[in-house]
């Protein structure tokens, strides 16, 4: 296993290629969510790749802290086969210690599926708010604050 993060114009135009079809695997066909994937917001993240084999099996994107502090981890997807194998809490993981050396904070907000809660929790995130669709899945806000 080995992980990359970086900006988007340093991917090679394969690695752009696998994360896009990983992304569209898990959220459009497996989830059966038709919505704009490609919402302009790549170039603005920076992006962790989780690599096996040189096979892509995991993705996130990663933001810089906001005005109130907080650095944000969305599109988080894992390859289906892939699942069940810890591979999900390797990437937070990553994204969490990337997150710390290159924005010096633990402050982390994500826009987590309901049914993900305890995944997160795991991770020592706390729920805010209440429930919302997005794209018509169940979200709810979430916080990291160590």
């Amino acid at each position: 296993m080995h992980i990359k993060t970086l900006p988007f114009h340093s991917l090679s135009a394969t690695e752009i290629h696998d994360y896009f079809k990983l992304r569209a695997d898990v959220f459009v066909v497996e989830q059966n969510c038709v919505y704009p994937d490609i919402d302009g917001k790549d170039f603005e993240a920076d992006h962790l790749l989780l690599f096996e084999n040189e096979k892509l099996i995991a993705c996130a994107r990663i933001f810089k802290p906001n005005k109130e502090g907080f650095c944000s981890i969305g599109r988080v997807a894992s390859d289906l086969q892939f699942r069940k194998m810890g591979y999900g809490h390797k990437l937070m993981n990553a994204a969490h210690a990337y997150i710390l050396k290159q924005h010096k904070t633990a402050c982390v907000e994500i826009s987590a599926q309901c049914y993900l809660t305890k995944f997160y929790a795991s991770h020592h995130y706390q729920t805010i708010g209440k429930q919302y669709l997005e794209d018509g899945i169940p979200h709810i806000k979430m916080q990291r604050t160590s």
